[in-house]
């Protein structure tokens, strides 16, 4: 009982310390408002996105379509609702994906140090040395555009800063008191890892995997907006694509997919950076924030 009382008190202090950061309270408020607009599509625009509701181009406001048509007469508003389920997956699924490569790779370079570091260091440098984008492209040209493509190639390129931060946190916490106590007590290497280590580096990997979402969204979108997204599922970079030729006729076709990309991303990043406040108050108060 006094463990859960004493964990309950630490998320009230969390929580507390969140609030403080108007910003990050906003941009909780538009996620919430991007995950319910993504959960209730179906229910709102029960067809496709694919199929023709109206004549082409119709501006928005007019002919019952609140946010306009396309070339084809498609409702654009069903396509930004629909568009944002395949976003959010592609950011959560490609971003855990990166946390399981670099998290790992990170922690084996961090508390085996020596031969094992410089190893996974200097794979870790190789990807580095590669545009993130290009590589991308590169990867998803090779395995032809698919969702799994294209969620497979973004975990490629994410992972390397997860395990450059997850390793800086190793190297701290292993010669800590209770990483040595837990080792003359003979718990195993897996165990020191998984139970010891881990949960005290969990900060700054929950505020970097924040952040990763937001870059993995963009990744997809300037994938599908290049022609290499999923040709099966209509995303917000597809809808930017596909006005980016008629832009001065129907400007609406790029704008409000490009708005919605930009509002989540920029959510993503004000929640990341209360998430840090929150979870490191001696980094907020020495930057001037809320403690």
């Amino acid at each position: 009982m006094p463990a859960i009382g004493a964990r309950a008190a630490r998320m009230s202090d969390f929580w507390r310390r969140f609030r403080r950061n108007r910003g990050a309270v906003v941009g909780l408020l538009i996620l919430l408002l991007v995950f319910l607009m993504a959960a209730l599509a179906p229910v709102i625009y029960p067809g496709s996105p694919w199929d023709m509701a109206t004549a082409p181009f119709v501006p928005p406001g007019e002919e019952g379509m609140l946010l306009g048509s396309d070339s084809l007469g498609r409702d654009v508003a069903a396509g930004i609702a629909h568009g944002a389920r395949i976003s959010l997956m592609v950011g959560a699924v490609s971003t855990l994906a990166a946390l399981l490569i670099g998290v790992t790779l990170g922690a084996v370079a961090g508390y085996l140090g020596g031969f094992a570091d410089d190893a996974v260091m200097r794979f870790t440098e190789f990807f580095q040395t590669i545009p993130s984008f290009v590589f991308a492209i590169l990867l998803v040209a090779i395995f032809t555009p698919t969702i799994s493509s294209v969620v497979f190639a973004i975990a490629v390129v994410s992972w390397p800063p997860v395990a450059r931060v997850v390793r800086a946190e190793f190297l701290s916490l292993r010669s800590r008191e209770f990483v040595q106590a837990a080792e003359v007590l003979g718990k195993s290497r897996i165990a020191i890892v998984l139970t010891d280590i881990l949960p005290n580096a969990l900060s700054p990997i929950v505020v970097l995997a924040s952040l990763m979402v937001a870059s993995a969204i963009l990744l997809e979108s300037a994938l599908s907006f290049l022609g290499l997204g999923d040709p099966n599922l209509m995303t917000w970079g597809f809808l930017i694509g596909s006005g980016r030729s008629v832009i001065r006729l129907a400007w609406w076709m790029s704008v409000f997919p490009g708005l919605a990309i930009f509002f989540t991303v920029l959510a993503l990043n004000l929640v990341g950076e209360g998430l840090s406040d929150a979870l490191n108050p001696r980094l907020a108060r020495q930057r001037g924030g809320p403690a």
